[in-house]
């Protein structure tokens, strides 16, 4: 009888949810899980680091910063429970990357399509602010999966340090020589030679969303910008 072997993805998700590399992390997403908010009081929380969302196939990774308190450290879903994924979701949807345009929980049905959802820190942090050495401790996870996602073509980093945080992992590998010449705005879109085309965005975070900084549209507009990238239309292959 021959033993297949179990999924890459699915055993680097499982090593991520099993981590306790960060105590600081490890304390705070426990005690949210049992102090809970009022809203949410019936919840179980995950209360453990959030795996990846995608599958191996994906030619679309999205990197973000790190789980809610009582979003994806809630759920145990990226970007699911809150509102940076209410208006992540329904810009995925739009564009044919997401099954359904809303995610309140890891099973209720959403599946992505090409695409692959991560982030620079698995666990939910203080203020929202993981330390540089949280980051630096969870980096390998995300070039693990750099490495066996094979068909990607559109990185979007959502956000200045998830976008830092992709562009160190450049450079230190060798395929840039520097973070200088790449600044961080909306919509920005880099070429780097041998790597998937580079889209940096604002993050979808409440602060941003609720000022007026990201709306709708403009979130839309990355991935419809990502789309195109992987999928071509008849106009874009025009010189």
């Amino acid at each position: 009888m021959v033993k297949v072997s179990a999924n890459p993805l699915e055993i680097l998700r499982q090593e991520i949810i099993s981590c306790t590399r960060c105590q600081r992390l490890t304390e705070h997403r426990a005690r949210i899980a049992q102090a809970k908010r009022p809203d949410y009081r019936e919840w179980e929380y995950w209360g453990r680091p959030v795996p990846p969302l995608g599958d191996m196939d994906a030619q679309l990774l999205i990197i973000g910063l790190a789980p809610a308190a009582h979003g994806g450290n809630r759920t145990g879903r990226m970007f699911t429970g809150d509102r940076s994924g209410d208006f992540l979701y329904r810009a995925l949807y739009r564009n044919g990357f997401a099954s359904q345009p809303h995610s309140v929980s890891r099973d209720d049905g959403l599946f992505l399509a090409r695409a692959y959802i991560s982030a620079t820190a698995r666990c939910a942090p203080p203020d929202n602010k993981p330390t540089p050495q949280e980051l630096k401790n969870c980096r390998p996870y995300l070039e693990h999966e750099l490495e066996l996602l094979k068909d990607l073509r559109v990185v979007v980093a959502l956000g200045r340090i998830a976008f830092n945080a992709y562009l160190n992992i450049l450079r230190d590998k060798g395929a840039i020589r520097s973070r200088a010449p790449f600044l961080f705005g909306h919509n920005r879109e880099f070429r780097i030679p041998g790597e998937p085309v580079l889209i940096s965005s604002y993050h979808p975070s409440q602060q941003n969303t609720s000022t007026g900084k990201l709306t709708d549209r403009m979130l839309s507009d990355v991935f419809r910008r990502a789309r195109r990238i992987i999928t071509p239309t008849r106009a874009d292959r025009q010189p």
